[in-house]
């Protein structure tokens, strides 16, 4: 079954619908042909909400959980979404998953307690907010949001609706990212002063047709397109390559923030607060194909009034990873690495009285379990808004070519109205936050 809903229709509903959808729905024991160990009140309905590499990623994870059961899939690209569906019906042995074009469909659905988002970075906010809205618990994919001022509307509706939200910021749920920064954390470093982030360099652009051309038959290109400005089709625009056009996203820069600035936030106990001064230079793409337009090469430094510097950059500047520099020495963590001198620090234990950060082995099991207990998951809302902030900050810094200095309260830059216009953007019509 496709479903597609008007805008003011689907907020009309979803007024109406909001405290019938408070209550999580309980997935019965025979749902979709299920029967499973977990109990049926212990199984919780969700609802996926693009089918692209990210998003079927984590439907394989989620199916591998029995405490999940999957209700729906949803999609503009028929070829992605019914790949999707016959995953699910596949695993589950039935004909039974919905499917569904357009997300507002999905989240009027009261057998659906959770959805898992993972769409081009320009339409995160508006998905976020109406799944709030909607009384779903969210398993967001990074980065948070297009925009700071975008990322701030999606923390106040998580906040205000009581949201369990799991940013994928995966690291978070591995041994070797938690134990570096515990030992900054418990002071095994000494006092930090300066923390380097590397993040990847240039474009991955995949390649394709990248003439203008009529959107293939099942692919709703109007939708994908949402509060992004007018453009023609082309195959090369769309899916994966998205991330290379600053219309829909920021690069590498944004696309690895939720990763490695994330962590660099997390061991420094900055996961509220952001640099209050910020400076850099970056290399731009050349426009190739007349669409990729963001940063290939990167390299800034925030000022923490906490008392270090954090120095984010490429790859071809920094090794991958987060390296922080303290008074009694230096560790070093990235994917299947962690390394410092002295090498001492990495046979620490951390004692029982000492900061212990939250214990995840398995990113999507920790959303839900916490979707049940409504307790805070191991990657918050809170830490997703300022590690991506980070990054936009420096984005800002080096678009307009000198230092800016940011109030954190606020979230505005000081006395800087030119700066203060690159915290949000103008939305197509009819497409809005509100």
């Amino acid at each position: 079954m496709q479903q597609t809903i008007g805008r003011r229709t689907f907020f009309k509903q979803l007024a109406g619908a909001a405290t019938a959808l408070a209550a999580p729905y309980i997935v019965p024991d025979t749902a979709l042909g299920r029967s499973g160990h977990i109990a049926a009140s212990e199984r919780i309905g969700m609802g996926f909400i693009g089918m692209g590499g990210m998003g079927t990623g984590d439907l394989r994870a989620f199916l591998q959980k029995e405490r999940a059961q999957v209700i729906a899939v949803c999609d503009v690209d028929d070829a992605n979404l019914y790949q999707a569906r016959d995953l699910v019906n596949a695993h589950y042995g039935t004909n039974d998953c919905l499917v569904f074009k357009d997300f507002r469909a999905v989240l009027l659905r009261q057998d659906i307690d959770a959805v898992c988002l993972a769409l081009p970075d320009h339409w995160h906010a508006l998905a976020a907010v109406a799944a709030c809205r909607s009384r779903k618990d969210i398993y967001g994919e990074k980065p948070l949001a297009y925009s700071i001022s975008e990322g701030r509307a999606i923390v106040d509706a998580v906040e205000k609706h009581g949201t369990v939200w799991q940013t994928g910021s995966q690291q978070r749920s591995e041994q070797n990212f938690r134990f570096a920064c515990e030992l900054v954390r418990n002071g095994y470093l000494g006092k930090v002063s300066t923390v380097r982030v590397g993040l990847p360099y240039g474009s991955s652009i995949r390649p394709g047709n990248f003439k203008p051309s009529p959107p293939p038959a099942g692919f709703d290109y109007d939708m994908w397109l949402g509060p992004a400005p007018e453009a023609p089709y082309c195959e090369g625009r769309c899916h994966w390559n998205f991330r290379w056009i600053s219309d829909y996203a920021g690069g590498q820069l944004t696309d690895w923030a939720g990763h490695h600035i994330d962590i660099a936030q997390w061991g420094m106990n900055t996961e509220s607060s952001a640099p209050i001064e910020i400076e850099g230079v970056g290399e731009w793409s050349d426009g190739r194909e007349g669409l990729f337009d963001v940063m290939n090469g990167y390299e800034f430094t925030g000022r923490y009034a906490e008392g270090f510097t954090m120095i984010v950059a490429d790859s071809r500047r920094h090794k991958m990873g987060v390296r922080f520099e303290g008074e009694e020495g230096w560790i070093h963590v990235d994917r299947g690495l962690i390394e410092a001198n002295p090498s001492s620090l990495l046979r620490a234990r951390i004692k029982p009285a000492e900061i212990h950060l939250c214990v995840s082995t398995d990113h999507h099991q920790n959303f839900l379990d916490c979707v049940l207990s409504r307790k805070k998951t191991v990657a918050p809302v809170q830490a997703a808004h300022h590690s991506i902030m980070v990054a936009h900050l420096g984005l800002a810094a080096i678009k307009l070519g000198r230092k800016l200095k940011w109030d954190n309260v606020r979230e505005r830059f000081i006395d800087d109205a030119q700066a203060d216009r690159l915290l949000s953007r103008s939305m197509r019509s009819p497409w809005q936050l509100s």
